[in-house]
């Protein structure tokens, strides 16, 4: 039997989990649980996230309570709980690290493939969150409903505002990447009718004719047509900081710019500056450099910015479907000896 710890936190708790494993019959034969939740506050665990998403898996040690529940757990599984070289040394036994999330910066993979263990994303868990949320500050922003609301509870009953009064059906949608978020977001957009156009080279057409989306040949084709430019795309050495200046001077002076996905994939100052200067209408973001937001951040003065606190994929059926994932994961290895969707299931031989 497969000795598994599971690590709850502040937004997944352990038992979500384990009502997963319990949902497969096989559970009770091949798996022995174990459930420790990570000491804390839910608002403390997203603040270590946002300290790992920039400086890595070993910025944040280990705590005392997890160093403690590993050394004989041969797999694990987990949401924002750090895991580094620290608490890799403390698990000898480890084989397997089931993650409750698609990006990995929690995890030190180099360490983990290194030792020969497996480290499992939950690829595709938030995205019907994540698309939601979308069209939410798509809404907010270009119908104002948060400005409107704000002013109605200070006692005002604002009539004007900046940017332009558009609609979805009208316009032209343009989406940087197109994967599992992409997908779902073209899915519960096609009521609304807009144009839909992705830039993604990694893509092919027929997913794309799928979803009636017409391919933009380049970024920038997706920053000078749209009229609300959503981004989609996975962080990576390749897409840092891939949106900036020459991106936002393309834009229509009545596009919006909506960020659900990571701030780093932004020139964050590029997209300051034009909001502040007026030159496009506005932004949804849920995502930024600095969270929280420090009390004298820029970002808090912009009147023609919706603003949400890194809560795109928090839904109860997130964590559900999270959860489900992370378990099939570990059950797939305990039938197969390998994950085949690891990250490292090619240096590991498990392709």
């Amino acid at each position: 039997m497969l000795n598994t710890l599971v690590i709850g936190d502040g937004f997944i708790p352990a038992q979500s989990y384990l009502d997963a494993f319990a949902a497969d019959p096989g559970t009770a034969e091949l798996i022995r649980l174990r459930n420790i939740d990570w000491s804390g506050a839910k608002a403390r665990h997203h603040e270590l996230q946002q300290v790992m998403e920039v400086s890595g898996a070993n910025a944040v040690p280990a705590p005392a309570e997890l160093l403690a529940a590993v050394p004989d757990a041969q797999a694990l599984c987990l949401h924002f709980a750090p895991i580094g070289r620290d608490l890799l040394t403390a698990a000898p036994d480890l084989k397997l690290i089931s993650v409750a999330r698609t990006g990995l910066e929690n995890v030190d993979l180099a360490e983990a493939t290194a030792r020969g263990i497996g480290v499992v994303p939950a690829l595709g868990r938030n995205a019907g969150a994540v698309a939601e949320l979308q069209i939410g500050l798509m809404l907010a922003e270009a119908r104002n409903i948060a400005r409107a609301d704000s002013s109605i509870k200070s006692g005002s009953w604002r009539k004007d505002f900046p940017g332009a009064r558009i609609e979805i059906a009208d316009s032209t949608v343009g989406m940087v990447g197109f994967g599992h978020v992409g997908r779902i977001f073209a899915s519960r957009l096609s009521g609304f009718g807009p144009r839909l156009v992705a830039f993604d080279p990694y893509t092919d057409d027929a997913a794309l004719a799928e979803y009636h989306v017409d391919r933009a040949d380049t970024l920038d084709e997706v920053f000078a047509t749209a009229d609300f430019i959503a981004v989609q795309a996975r962080h990576t050495p390749q897409t840092e900081r891939f949106i900036g200046t020459a991106q936002f001077a393309l834009m229509k002076p009545g596009a919006y710019f909506i960020n659900v996905s990571r701030s780093r994939l932004v020139d964050s100052e590029a997209l300051l500056a034009a909001l502040q200067a007026g030159t496009i209408s506005g932004a949804g973001l849920d995502v930024f450099d600095n969270e929280p937001l420090p009390a004298d951040s820029p970002w808090r003065t912009l009147d023609n910015v919706t603003m949400t606190t890194h809560f795109g994929g928090d839904t109860a059926s997130t964590n559900r479907t999270s959860a489900k994932l992370v378990a099939a994961a570990v059950l797939e290895f305990t039938r197969t000896g390998k994950v085949e969707h690891a990250v490292n299931a090619s240096e590991l031989g498990w392709q």
